[in-house]
């Protein structure tokens, strides 16, 4: 047998094969690339844009936590586009997944961004200013000039005209031109850098404080009736009409909080264009609730009520008409809800009640369902006639009457399905169970009768006011972080970025070698030669100007 052939590797010449980075350090060094690209301001900036972009749908499209209803028919009308605009959550932009992982990218951008630059900005202001170069003719300003005095005088008076700028002082060294020359460094305009921080700082401040705020925040809707009205209490989401709470909210641990509505005002132009709301209302909080001490308070629209963390806004008003029932056996019941506006300019409103008939009245409740009375129809604050045709001619309550129909049968009270609040179920009056009775145009006071003797009686409208409760504990935090970020931004605007070097020493006698300390200085002439130079750490117009002053100030009378 033939031993196997062996197979030798050589070296290239001329050196060594260079090491092969191993997983782990690709893995590293992938990663580092990785947070250097998201650290970076132009990353900051692209997300920042992605952000806003993000939040485009959010003001197009209805969004699930302020108009459930409104989402689910624009679904139901678009059966092949609209459930997967759902499944993208295009119909909760602002709890989206996608929407929080810009939100989160952006927030780590410019921490990761910020951090380092306030380091490196803590090291600067520690740090010396530069000693000045050997050639200041090579800066973009520069002045050569002699002064009759000696060069310590020089320094001093130079220094003092300096205040208010980072001075050090040196003497000789290696880039000197002299041995007894003084060079003076001068910095000034750090508070510009500072306030580039502050606007960067109070940004993500921001960005932390609305988030922080709406985790913990709560909004909630209520109609309430004024001029008597029953008032409510902060003590469950069940008594608003529409309650949003961030995730950290489960409803509970609300900010007990009790309001009446007293009464309430519109200013409106002689177009019927609404100019200012006013209520009166009256409130309850903390200790007050024990107590039962009522106090008064006035809102109007973006004057809200703030107590104890939370606000209470005046968003709207409308008509609330007041219906009284008499049924066959003298009993009557009184209504007062509230109807919908259905014109902004004339606020004529439509919607509908339901009266139950009182206990005992009939032997069981299947005869009860088929006497409940029902009302629909319109509101007109100043009523207009066309005929029979109701319609309102100015939004204020001036002259209210009411176009209605009066339906007898099952309401759908005792359904348990959900019913509208401005409308009758259609389905109940196309299978007969509801029945028209008659329809009639009153004003206050007048009344419908019917063939059973049931008296139906409109008795006049009254105001409601339409309040937002809402609770942001993070909402101070965010006023402070957007005007400090105006003052950084003010300041890193205003503050100008500036660098000065002042080389002093003595005038030689012509064709004296000026390296040479015994010299010999020009007799009854100008003796020291003083030679500035200045840069500007930004592109900023006027610094020549400023130079130029600068120059005048510090040589005086003697340039």
């Amino acid at each position: 047998m033939t031993a196997p052939d062996t197979v030798t590797t050589e070296p290239p010449a001329g050196g060594s094969t260079p090491p092969r980075q191993s997983a782990g350090g690709r893995v590293v060094a992938a990663f580092r690339n990785a947070w250097r690209g998201l650290t970076s301001m132009r990353t900051a900036l692209v997300l920042l844009f992605l952000l806003a972009l993000a939040a485009i749908p959010g003001a197009l499209l209805p969004q699930r936590s302020l108009n459930e209803g409104k989402v689910n028919e624009y679904i139901a009308s678009r059966p092949t586009l609209g459930p997967l605009m759902d499944k993208l959550e295009l119909f909760d932009v602002f709890g989206s997944f996608w929407f929080t992982a810009i939100y989160v990218l952006l927030f780590v951008s410019l921490v990761g961004c910020i951090v380092p630059r306030c380091i490196e900005y803590a090291k600067a202001l520690r740090a010396q200013p530069v000693a000045a170069p050997r050639n200041l003719g090579r800066l973009p300003h520069h002045h050569v000039d002699t002064v009759d005095e000696d060069p310590d005088a020089v320094a001093a008076r130079v220094r003092k005209q300096l205040r208010g700028w980072r001075v050090v002082q040196r003497t000789g060294g290696a880039r000197a031109k002299h041995p007894d020359e003084i060079t003076l460094s001068a910095e000034k305009g750090f508070l510009r850098e500072a306030g580039n921080l502050v606007f960067h700082l109070s940004l993500v401040a921001l960005l932390a404080s609305v988030a922080i705020g709406k985790l913990n925040s709560y909004e909630g809707n209520v109609i309430i009736v004024a001029d008597g009205g029953p008032g409510i209490c902060t003590t469950s989401p069940a008594i608003f009409d529409s309650f949003i709470a961030g995730n950290q909210r489960d409803g509970t641990g609300m900010n007990p909080l009790c309001v009446k509505v007293k009464d309430f005002s519109a200013d409106y132009l002689d177009n019927g264009q609404a100019e200012m709301f006013t209520s009166n209302i009256s409130y309850q909080s903390g200790g007050d609730i024990a107590s039962n001490t009522w106090r008064d308070a006035q809102i109007k629209v973006n004057h809200p009520l703030r107590v104890d963390g939370d606000r209470v806004y005046l968003q709207g008003h409308g008509y609330a008409p007041t219906f009284t029932v008499t049924f066959p056996n003298g009993e009557t019941r009184t209504e007062t809800l509230q109807w919908q506006p259905e014109e902004a300019t004339t606020f004529l409103s439509s919607g509908a009640m339901r009266f139950d008939p009182p206990g005992g009245m009939y032997p069981d409740d299947e005869e009860r369902r088929k006497n409940q009375i029902a009302i629909e129809g319109l509101l007109a604050p100043t009523a207009v006639f066309h005929g029979n045709l109701l319609s309102s001619g100015f939004p204020a309550l001036t002259d209210p009457a009411v176009a209605i129909d009066v339906y007898k049968g099952d309401t759908g009270l005792d359904t348990g399905l959900p019913q509208s609040l401005f409308s009758l179920n259609k389905e109940l009056v196309n299978q007969g169970r509801l029945v028209k009775q008659d329809r009639v145009n009153l004003y206050p006071g007048e009344s419908v009768t019917l063939a059973d003797g049931t008296q139906v009686r409109f008795d006049g409208a009254v105001d409601f006011v339409n309040l937002q409760v809402s609770h942001d504990p993070a909402q101070q935090w965010v006023l402070v972080s957007a005007l400090t970020m105006m003052a950084g931004l003010l300041l890193s605007l205003v503050v100008k970025r500036r660098r000065v070097w002042v080389r002093i020493y003595p005038a030689t006698a012509p064709g004296k070698d000026p390296d040479t300390v015994s010299a010999t200085l020009i007799e009854g002439e100008r003796r020291t030669v003083v030679e500035l130079g200045g840069l500007a750490r930004t592109d900023q117009a006027g610094w020549g100007d400023e130079f130029d002053r600068l120059r005048a100030r510090l040589l005086g009378d003697h340039a």
